[in-house]
Order: C-alpha cells, then sequence, then structure tokens
C-alpha cells in the first residue's frame, strides 16, 4: 500500500477533520486499484472503543468492502501471539497491598495526611508505579534521585517510595501499564528483524503514553507502517516548533507531543505530510493557531496578526456564550443542541465538567431527547451504587434514624412481597421516630416500634427483617476485608433481593465481585476505611445508558474531540479550573523529583487539554460556552478562550474586535431564547391573605392557657392545629433547643421545691445540684448536659437568695399543679398548669411562672400576653387540683435565662392600666363568643410581636404571596 522510503511514515491530520471518515478516505485513495482482500490485510490501532464503532458504522455504511482488523491500543496486551506475558496484576490487588504499606506510614507519623486518606494515597502511589513502568523507569532509579536541596517532606516521601519500590519489585504479576509496555517491546522487536508484510496503521493517538509511543515509533518504521496523528498544525512556523525541544518550557502547548515524536524519529515537525487533503477551515486553524502560541513569542502577534487576513471570514461559524451561572449555561446550550437536531444536524457537547453535562442532560429531557453520553452515568450514582454506599456507612456501628430511613426508602429496599406496604410502614416508623426520638435505631427500637402497631399483623416481622439486618451490619469491627465485604455484599442482597438486576446492578456486581476476589490480599480494616474504600471502587466505575440515546446527539469527554467529527460543536465549561482542570496534586513526588526521573510533568494533561481545544474548535460549526458564576465566586475565563478574545481584540485593523462582538452577538441570542424559556412559567394569582371559617361546629371548645396568646396573635394557628389536625413533625435527630433546656429547668426548680429544702440551709445549694446533675443526666448530649449544668450553677446563689424572701413572704404550694376551667357563658374548657404558687399569711394567693426566654412587660401581659393572667383566673375559681379558691394578689415571672431576673406584678392597683383577673376574665369571654359565631375567620399572623416573627403554619398559609400589610379576606370552609 506504501511506497518505498528512507525515512519513517508519519502522516498528519489538521484540527477540524473528521477524523474516522478522513482516516478511510486516505485508505481508499491508497488502496484504488487492489484487489477486495486488500482491505482485509489492513491493521489499524485505534485509541478509543468509540472511534472502532464509529469505523465500523463507517465501513457498514457503504460502498461493500471488505473489514480492515481494527484493534484498540488499549488491549494490546490481549494479542493472542504474546502468550508468554504473564497476566497483570488487577489494580484492586494492587490497591489493597500498597494500602498496607501507606497504613504504616500514616500510624508511624499522623500529621502526613487522615486516615480517611488511606486509600486515596495508595491509588496514587500504585498510580505513580504504574506511571514508572510505563514510561520505561526502572524503580532503581528512585535510589538514585539527589534531593539533597529538597524539604523534608520529599526526603521522606523518597525514603517510603524506595522502601515501596522493594515491595513492589518482587511481585510476580506486572501491573497494567508494565504489561501494555511489554506487550509493545515484545511486538516491536521482532517487527524490527522480521516486519510484517501487511499494513500497520497507528491512528488517533497523540503518543502520550509511553507504551503508545513506544509502539507508535516501531510501526513508523515498518516497510508498510504509518502513524496518522490527529491534529497536527499546518500553520504553526519552523521557529516555534523548533523551540518545543525543553519539555518544562513546552509541555502544556497542544502540539508538543507532535514535536516529541517526531523528534524521536529524527523527522522534522513542519514538514510531515498530510494523510488527505482536508482543511475544513483555513483560516480559523491559523487564528487558533497564533493564538495558542507559546507564551515567549505572543509578541509574534503584533508582526503575524495582520497577516492572518479578515477576522469576520476566521470568526465565521463560532458563537460565544457567557452565561450569568451553569444553570443558564446549561439551558443555551441543551436549546444549540435542540436547534442543530432540527436542523438535520449531527451536534457533541465536549466538556470536562460532568455537572454541567448532567444539568444539559436534565435540560433535554423536556423534549425527551436523550444524548449519547460517552461517560454514561457514574456507578456510585446509581440506585444500587448508592445502596451500596448507603449499607457501607453502617458498618460498625448503629445509625442514626435519618440514615435507617434512607435506608428503608431506598427505591430498591423491600423484603419480599408488597412494596408498598413496606413504604407505609416505613413512613409510619418514620413518624414514630420524630415523636420517640433515638440517637441510635437497632432492632430493640424498632421491636419497641412494631409494638405500638396493633392494627398491622405483619408490622412485627417487618421490624424484625429489619432490625436483624441493621444489627448484622452494626456488629461487624474491625477485622479482614473479605469477612467484612462479604458480610456487607450478603446484608445488601438481603435489603434489595433485586439489586443486581439491570445495568446498573449488573455494573455493581462486577465492581463488587472484583473486591470479594481481591479482599484476601488486604489487611485488616476498620469500618470507616472499609466504608471509603467502597465508596473509591464505585465512584471509579460508570454505567452505560441503554441504546436509547439519539445517534446525533453526543456528549463527549475531552478524548473524543481529537479523534471525531461534528457539524456542530460545542466547547463548554471553558473557565480556569474546569477547562483545563489544574494538575492534581501529587503526594509522592514534585516537578523536579519528575523530571530528574524522566516521568511525566504535570502540564502533560494541561497540554492535551488544549490539544483537545484546539481540535474541537475547527469543527464547522463551534459555540464557545461558560459561566461567569459557578456556585462559589466568579470565574476567570479559560486560558485559551483568553488569549483567543484578546488576540481578536488586538486586531483592529482587520475587524478583529467587531468579529468578536459579533461572536458574543451570536452567543447572546441563545441566552436570550434561554431567559424567555425560565421566564415562561404559567402565573399563578398569589394567594390572598387567609381567615378562614369553618363551621362553629367544627371550631375547638378547649384551649390551653398558653393556646389563648396564640389565638390573640396568630388565629390561623388554632384553625390549622385544632381543625385540620396539623402540626409540625418534630425532626428525626432531637438538638438541645430552648424548648428541651426549658422543659429541664422547669424540672429541676420542681423537684427542689418538692424535696422541701430550707432555701437558708446550707445543704440548699448542693441539693440543687445535685438535682440538676440527676435530671441532666438523661440529655444524651455531653456538652450541652455541661453547659446546662454550668448555668444551673451560675444563677444558684441568686434563685436561693430570692426563694429566701418568697418563702419568708408565702408558703409555695405544691408545685406543677394542673387544672380546668370552664368558661361561664361560653361552654368552653380552659386548661393549664401552674409551674408555682404560693399562699400568703392572709390566705391569698401568688402564682408564679418560670421563664428560660425574655420576661413579658406589664403591656404585654395586659394584651397579649395572657397566660399568667389566666392562671390568675382559674386560681381564684378553684380550677387548679389542690388548691382552694382565693385571691391572687400579685403575679411573678422568675427569669432563668442568661441574666437571672424577676417581675412582679401587683393586681387590682388603681389605675386605668390595672391588671385585674376579672376584667381578663370578660376579656376572654368576649374573645372565645367572637369565636363561636361563623362570621368570625381565623386570620393568619393577625398580631406578631415582631415583623420576624413567624408560627409552624406560615408555609400553610402561604405567607410570602402575600405580605402583613393586606387584608385578610374571610373564606367559609367546611
Amino acid at each position: 500500500m506504501f511506497d518505498a522510503q528512507p525515512t519513517p511514515r508519519v502522516f498528519a491530520l489538521p484540527p477540524g477533520c473528521d477524523y474516522p471518515a478522513e482516516l478511510i478516505a486516505g485508505l481508499n485513495e491508497r488502496l484504488e486499484g487492489q484487489p477486495p482482500e486488500a482491505w482485509a490485510r489492513v491493521e489499524i490501532f485505534v485509541n478509543t472503543s468509540r472511534m472502532r464503532r464509529r469505523l465500523i458504522q463507517l465501513f457498514a455504511d457503504g460502498p461493500p468492502r471488505l473489514l480492515p482488523r481494527i484493534r484498540l491500543l488499549t488491549q494490546l496486551a490481549a494479542d493472542p501471539e504474546l502468550t508468554d506475558l504473564p497476566p497483570a496484576q488487577p489494580p484492586l490487588r494492587r490497591t489493597l497491598e500498597l494500602a498496607g504499606l501507606v497504613r504504616r506510614l500514616l500510624e508511624a507519623d499522623p500529621s502526613l495526611a487522615p486516615k480517611s486518606a488511606l486509600f486515596d494515597l495508595a491509588e496514587s502511589l500504585g498510580a505513580l508505579f504504574d506511571e514508572m513502568h510505563g514510561e520505561g523507569v526502572a524503580v532503581e532509579a528512585l535510589k538514585g534521585l539527589d534531593i539533597s536541596d529538597a524539604s523534608g517532606h520529599w526526603q521522606r516521601a523518597l525514603k517510603f517510595l524506595t522502601i515501596a519500590s522493594n515491595v513492589i519489585g518482587t511481585d510476580t504479576m506486572p501491573s497494567a501499564e508494565a504489561r501494555l509496555r511489554a506487550a509493545a517491546e515484545t511486538l516491536a522487536e521482532p517487527w524490527f528483524h522480521t516486519p510484517p508484510d501487511h499494513p500497520v496503521i497507528v491512528a488517533g493517538s497523540t503518543g502520550s503514553r509511553g507504551p503508545v509511543a513506544l509502539l507508535m515509533q516501531a510501526v513508523a518504521r515498518l516497510p508498510q507502517g504509518a502513524v496518522i496523528l490527529p491534529g497536527v498544525d499546518p500553520h504553526m512556523p519552523r521557529d516555534v516548533w523548533d523551540r518545543m525541544e525543553d519539555d518544562r518550557a513546552s509541555e502544556d502547548h497542544p502540539q508538543y507531543r507532535f514535536a516529541k515524536i517526531a523528534r524521536a524519529l529524527d523527522l522534522d515537525p513542519a514538514d510531515l505530510p498530510t494523510w488527505t487533503g482536508c482543511a475544513p477551515v483555513p483560516e480559523r486553524a491559523a487564528l487558533l493557531s497564533m493564538a495558542l502560541r507559546p507564551a515567549p513569542v505572543t509578541d509574534q502577534w503584533m508582526r503575524d496578526g495582520p497577516s492572518l487576513g479578515d477576522m469576520h471570514r476566521a470568526t465565521d461559524g463560532l458563537s460565544l456564550i457567557e452565561a450569568a451561572d451553569p444553570v443558564e449555561e446549561a439551558a443555551a446550550i441543551a436549546l444549540c443542541l435542540r436547534r442543530a437536531i432540527d436542523g438535520g444536524k449531527r451536534a457533541a457537547l465536549i466538556s470536562p465538567d460532568r455537572m454541567l453535562t448532567r444539568r444539559v442532560q436534565a435540560a433535554l429531557d423536556r423534549w425527551g431527547i436523550e444524548a449519547d453520553d460517552s461517560a454514561g452515568l457514574p456507578l456510585h450514582l446509581t440506585a444500587p451504587g448508592r445502596l451500596l454506599r448507603q449499607t457501607a456507612a453502617l458498618v460498625g456501628a448503629l445509625p442514626g434514624p435519618e440514615d435507617v430511613l434512607a435506608l428503608l426508602k431506598h427505591p430498591l429496599v423491600a423484603p419480599e412481597g408488597d412494596r408498598n406496604m413496606h413504604l407505609l410502614r416505613a413512613r409510619r416508623l418514620d413518624l414514630w421516630l420524630r415523636k420517640n426520638g433515638t440517637p441510635e435505631v437497632g432492632s430493640t427500637v424498632l421491636a419497641a416500634w412494631a409494638e405500638g402497631q396493633t392494627k398491622d399483623d405483619g408490622a412485627t416481622e417487618w421490624a424484625a427483617w429489619a432490625g436483624d439486618l441493621i444489627d448484622r451490619l452494626a456488629a461487624i469491627g474491625h477485622g479482614p476485608l473479605d469477612d467484612m465485604a462479604g458480610h456487607h455484599i450478603k446484608a445488601t442482597e438481603a435489603f434489595a433481593p433485586a439489586l443486581w438486576e439491570e445495568a446498573p446492578g449488573r455494573s455493581a456486581k462486577l465492581a463488587m465481585d472484583g473486591l470479594l476476589a481481591e479482599a484476601a490480599f488486604g489487611d485488616a480494616i476498620s469500618p470507616p476505611e472499609y466504608s471509603a474504600l467502597v465508596e473509591t471502587i464505585l465512584t471509579a466505575g460508570e454505567v452505560r445508558r441503554p441504546d436509547t440515546a439519539r445517534p446525533d446527539v453526543m456528549i463527549w469527554g475531552t478524548l473524543e474531540a481529537r479523534v471525531q467529527g461534528a457539524d456542530l460543536v460545542i466547547l463548554a465549561g471553558l473557565s480556569e479550573g474546569t477547562w483545563p482542570e489544574p494538575p492534581a496534586p501529587d503526594p509522592w513526588l514534585n516537578r523536579e523529583m519528575r523530571h530528574r526521573l524522566g516521568l511525566l510533568l504535570p502540564e502533560r494533561r494541561i497540554g492535551l487539554a488544549a490539544h483537545d481545544f484546539q481540535q474541537a474548535a475547527c469543527a464547522p460549526e463551534v459555540v464557545f460556552s461558560r459561566a461567569r458564576r459557578d456556585a462559589e465566586a466568579e470565574t476567570v475565563m479559560s486560558r485559551w478562550l483568553n488569549r483567543l478574545t484578546n488576540l481578536l481584540g488586538g486586531l483592529s485593523d482587520t475587524g478583529g474586535p467587531d468579529a468578536l462582538a459579533a461572536m458574543r452577538a451570536r452567543g447572546d441570542r441563545w441566552l436570550h431564547q434561554a431567559r424567555l424559556a425560565a421566564d415562561r412559567v404559567i402565573l399563578a394569582e398569589p394567594a390572598r391573605r387567609p381567615s378562614p371559617r369553618p363551621p362553629v361546629e367544627a371550631r375547638p371548645n378547649r384551649l390551653s392557657v398558653t393556646q389563648i396568646q396564640t389565638l390573640v396573635r396568630d388565629p390561623y394557628a388554632i384553625y390549622a392545629g385544632k381543625v385540620l389536625s396539623l402540626s409540625r413533625l418534630a425532626p428525626l435527630r432531637p438538638e438541645p433547643d430552648a424548648l428541651l433546656r426549658g422543659t429541664a429547668l422547669h424540672e429541676i426548680l420542681e423537684r427542689w421545691l418538692r424535696e422541701g429544702h430550707d432555701p437558708a440551709s446550707p445543704e440548699a445549694r448542693p441539693a440543687l445540684l445535685r438535682i440538676a446533675d440527676e435530671v441532666l443526666a438523661l440529655v444524651p448530649w455531653q456538652s450541652a448536659r455541661l453547659a446546662w449544668l454550668a448555668h444551673v450553677d451560675g444563677f444558684a446563689d441568686w434563685f436561693l437568695e430570692g426563694e429566701r424572701q418568697r418563702q419568708a413572704q408565702a408558703v409555695p404550694l405544691e408545685p406543677e399543679k394542673g387544672g380546668r376551667f370552664e368558661v361561664p357563658g361560653s361552654g368552653f374548657t380552659l386548661t393549664g398548669t401552674a409551674d408555682r404558687i404560693d399562699r400568703l399569711p392572709d390566705g391569698r394567693l401568688v402564682v408564679i411562672d418560670y421563664k428560660t426566654g425574655a420576661l413579658p412587660s406589664k403591656d404585654q401581659l395586659l394584651y397579649f400576653d395572657k397566660q399568667l393572667m389566666l392562671e390568675a383566673v382559674m386560681a381564684e375559681a378553684g380550677a387548679f387540683e389542690g388548691v382552694e379558691p382565693a385571691e391572687v394578689a400579685r403575679v411573678s415571672h422568675i427569669g432563668l435565662g442568661s441574666t437571672p431576673k424577676e417581675t412582679q406584678h401587683t393586681l387590682r392597683e388603681p389605675g386605668d392600666e390595672t391588671l385585674d383577673p376579672d376584667a381578663v376574665l370578660a376579656m376572654l369571654q368576649a374573645l372565645l363568643m367572637r369565636y363561636r359565631s361563623r362570621e368570625r375567620g381565623y386570620t393568619a399572623l393577625r398580631a406578631m410581636q415582631s415583623m420576624l416573627d413567624r408560627s409552624d403554619h406560615a408555609h400553610l398559609a402561604r405567607f410570602g404571596e402575600w405580605t402583613l400589610d393586606d387584608d385578610a379576606i374571610p373564606e367559609d370552609v367546611g
């Protein structure tokens, strides 16, 4: 197929070509006139499975011809002729073995990294040794590395690497990367002496990996071999090519790898012949070539920029979207893709930002468009992946209520039988746990729940099923990895009998089977370490979507940009930190150490990403897209897009600024459409301030003294709670809030009074603190317990001093007296519990209330805060059990807040504004009678103390659609 030539055979295809189509076109040109079997003798090595599939599809589209042998470079070691190569060591086995070394390193020096980073460090260590094997760097080179001028961290890291290399050297099985290099060397050596008699082509690779570069050099030297490089810049001057000899200065340039492989073959990269005559957008390619020149020669923009010609022609087909945020960016991209497929075009979205691509797919779902996503769905985000992570997190300790409910409500979890009944029980358990809060949930708690489910015959069996599995997971302690993994997987299978069904389940099973197969090579492990390991394994997996995606809408990673073609290409997420991504931190070797060893520099990935950008930006129609702001802060434009816009902005003589403005205008049209779509909502009529009027017979005829204040300030809350029976759900995990604190302090003082201590006695204070210690011992939060105990200790002296004065004037009666009072003439029952009632020597009473919050003023007692005055009314009527009716002389608040304080209010004092129980009773009767009329509505937030106050039912009243200035609209209900 090829004529003989004295130099290695390397061809180039410029950026923007549809690489698979041009590859076949070049083969067709060179095999013209050859017999049909000549096609079958051609052997092609490609770099991705997607490219392999595309080539096969292009051949299937015709004309009829025999299919060449198409092989993957990553499967080079699977060649049936390479029978002498030992099998590769599974990556997980390598990680588990290295994790033992890393664990001992962290135990010796815990300051190096947290224990949670164990497997991440082991993976990065394995990746380092894989890279050394792939690049042909012997592990012995570590021992000869001079780092006397480096910091102590790198010296410790090198010492550890030397120890780890001794362990790696004892492996009888090579790593996958070492085996790939061995396969390349094994193929290349006989080819040198006995070259194959059929054409061998390496297509689509940039040669960035050592084994692949080795094979490419061997193939290029074959008599019938050829290497076809993707995206070689035909517009870069020779002097710029010549500058790319220093990898430390040029590794981040998009064309560096081509210069390197050309030098290895004694070729001049500026003189590489083209495979075909493809030159899709020469003006744009020249513009991008100049924009991406190395930083030291950007002064050439001034010299060579005007020679690029008309910038409107060079930027024809380019659009620039600069969205306000990622949500708007995704919406604009989705509109671009939809318009393209409506026009019969093949469209591709290219971005390394997986969150952005998922947002775009979600936006496409509105129109029933499913894109062909090359990355698939991350395994750990699938239903089986989430369930395996949830159950792994339960290993080693009883879970909290939120973890148990999240597990039981998982879409795959259900015992054999009716899932609807399973969900009903899970929801009943949810409500029960909120009412009977507990920090941990196991079989004992679930059995207690089942005892109350008297109408559900299967509740006991269901609770035993769930509780047994939870206890089994919690009972797993530090131990062998294979045992822990086996118990974990069995328990998860028992939770979800359909766990391994469908594509995500099958992928999850492969991942967990791999763990079981290699678990014997790991050390004993703790439950948190096991959970982190499962997370790491599942995060590395992916699930391909079913074959329901459209073939004309594609979501690609940056790798596909090198060797795929589309009519419309959208380059999204073009912000620094996203595209390009910053180099990953290397905990083992710094940049200089890597250079001395001959390893790849961190800038390698940036250079590959730059090449992907240059290749994709030369498609027939291109949209550059970025968000000006992400979830945290303003973003910075990607360095390549920034170079392009700066170059255009400076070429005023050839229309650069106007061309850039036109690019932005084309992008703004998509943003405008996206904003219109976002604003195109059906505006519902805002709710009016409610004041429902239920039938009189449906209204409550019994309230507590505290609810009377609610009736005054927020009647709607009474309607929602008493008529609709709606109450706020308690949190799943109780917190030490103000309500619990107040309840505890009330109980402490109640017990102290019941025990009859003399406040003047030296034993009074120790008794108070003893009672506080006993009461607070039941509080499950240690920090709150200690803080509240210190608070009691702080106000103890003040309280005892006041108690001496109070008991000198009156005798305390039994505390916490409950009572009920039939309000005369209303048919209404008032209930309440008095914190404390004292009797004066003259027989009159003093009603006392303990407060842990702010104390109400006299005006508040007069008009809003009626609790204490209503208790006075009840006391005078003899409504409290065991308290003879008598006149109430005064009411008092004892404040137990941060600043202890007591306020006393004498009743029936002469004056206009007096606290009179008789007047309060009359007010209560009038208030209750008003609500016994159908004409009276329960107005929402009628008289709140503060504009910021909200009730538990404000959302039900749809507050926010109306304001406190709006009039209430009475409405008959029921």
